[in-house]
């Protein structure tokens, strides 16, 4: 006699993902997201997808990014924004604060008081 599992998931996930749960011969139970509900989702994901980059092998790293530019553009369209307002954006950080191709870590500040 064979029993049923249920695993709890509650996040996001692309659009096919449950296509394919069900390809695979288990039942996915779905539900589309209020507008209120997307921002906070959307950078939840981002988090999520970000940390699998960060513990990704070398090989796998493609991959994940890919994953992070998914979520931010998603991010982007659900927020509003266009890819160029984002980059304007980064060239104005940039321009006064900085990139990071200085490979620059901060280990501390010390003030006098």
């Amino acid at each position: 006699m064979s029993q049923e599992q249920t695993i709890i998931y509650g996040k996001l996930v692309r659009d096919r993902i449950p296509e394919i749960i069900e390809t695979e011969g288990s039942k996915a139970k779905v539900r589309v997201l209020d507008e209120s509900e997307l921002v906070s989702a959307l950078t939840a994901k981002l988090v999520e997808e970000a940390e699998e980059l960060r513990q990704a092998s070398p090989g796998d790293r493609l991959g994940e990014l890919a994953d992070v530019y998914e979520v931010l553009a998603a991010l982007v369209g659900t927020l509003g924004l266009t890819d160029e307002q984002v980059q304007e954006a980064a060239r104005l950080k940039r321009t006064e604060r900085g990139g990071f191709s200085r490979r620059l870590w901060l280990e501390e500040v010390s003030s006098v008081q």
